[in-house]
């Protein structure tokens, strides 16, 4: 369990850089995403180590708050580029 610990923290260092240098604001999204969906999985890793349930809840509730806040900064931002006259092609 603790090697797939650290294969998926390992894996976040990507989307990280990904984060910071990304060409697009767009990417930049892309990684958030992507890094939450990695912490989600450590959580329940980490709970299913812990042995605990509560955890679980926690990953849930992580889970919907960060779909809903990336749909949010999606609508955000694609209004922002309509508004700016750079509508999607």
């Amino acid at each position: 369990m603790y090697i797939i610990l650290g294969i998926i923290l390992g894996m976040l260092v990507p989307y990280l850089v990904r984060v910071v240098i990304g060409p697009s604001v767009w990417d930049r999204l892309l990684g958030l995403n992507l890094i939450l969906s990695k912490t989600i999985m450590i959580i329940i890793l980490f709970a299913s180590i812990m042995g605990t349930t509560y955890l679980l809840d926690f990953a849930i509730i992580y889970a919907l708050s960060g779909f809903v806040g990336t749909i949010f900064m999606a609508l955000f931002l694609s209004q922002r580029n309509i508004q700016k006259g750079r509508g999607s092609k």
